[in-house]
C-alpha cells in the first residue's frame, strides 16, 4: 500500500503520511541496528584514541615518563629542602646553563653551580617550590627536555630584613640517563 496524504474515514491525519509497507519493520530494525554499530563502534574509537596523562600532570602516562618525572620530584624536593648535596649529585659534571642569551658573563657550568649553590642559594631561608609539569621530549641525542610551569616563593635577606619574593615562570630541564637513573645537564 502506498503512503496516502488527506483524510478520510479510517482516522488518518491530514498531511500526516501513511506508512504500511512490509518492508517497514525490516528496515526500521536494520537502520536501528546500524545506528548503534556506528555509536558503538564511534565511542570505543574515542576510548581508544584518548590519552591517559599522569596525575597532576600535563604528561602522557608511560613508562619512561614516570621514571623522568619522579627524577624530577628528587630534584624539585631537594631545592624545598634547600639540599645542596643532593641537587649537586643531581647535576651532571658537564652542567652548563647560558642565561638563555649571547652574555657569556651569566653562563655557568658544574663548578659555577657548586658555587652558587653554596654561596647564595644558602641563604634562603624558606622555600616552597611547585611544578607544573607540561612536556617530557626524548631527543634523538639521548637528552631528555622536560618543560614545565614553576611557582616559586621564597624568603631571602635584604636591605630591610628578610623579603618574600614569588616567581611563577616556564623552564626547560635538560637531562641525559646515567645509569638507572638521570643526570641535569641545564636548567636548575
Amino acid at each position: 500500500m502506498r503512503a496516502s496524504f488527506g483524510s478520510d474515514s479510517r482516522g488518518k491525519v491530514p498531511g500526516i503520511p501513511v506508512r504500511s509497507s512490509v518492508l517497514e519493520p525490516k528496515m526500521r530494525k536494520f537502520v536501528s541496528i546500524v545506528v548503534l554499530s556506528l555509536a558503538s563502534a564511534l565511542s570505543l574509537g574515542a576510548a581508544g584514541c584518548s590519552k591517559s596523562y599522569i596525575p597532576n600532570t600535563d604528561v602522557e602516562d608511560s613508562s619512561e615518563n614516570k621514571k623522568v618525572i619522579s627524577f624530577c620530584e628528587q630534584y624539585r624536593h631537594a631545592v624545598e629542602d634547600k639540599d645542596v648535596g643532593s641537587l649537586l649529585k643531581l647535576a651532571s659534571p658537564r652542567y652548563y646553563e647560558d642565561g638563555g642569551n649571547t652574555n657569556p658573563e651569566d653562563d655557568i657550568d658544574f663548578d659555577g653551580l657548586k658555587d652558587y649553590l653554596t654561596s647564595t642559594f644558602v641563604k634562603t631561608q624558606t622555600i616552597r617550590y611547585e611544578i607544573r609539569y607540561r612536556r617530557v621530549t626524548f631527543n634523538e641525542n639521548k637528552k631528555i627536555y622536560i618543560e614545565y610551569t614553576y611557582s616559586a616563593s621564597y624568603r631571602i635577606p635584604g636591605l630591610k630584613g628578610e623579603e618574600w619574593k614569588h616567581t611563577v615562570a616556564d623552564n626547560r630541564l635538560e637531562i641525559v640517563a646515567d645509569g638507572e637513573s638521570f643526570k641535569i645537564l641545564a636548567g636548575m
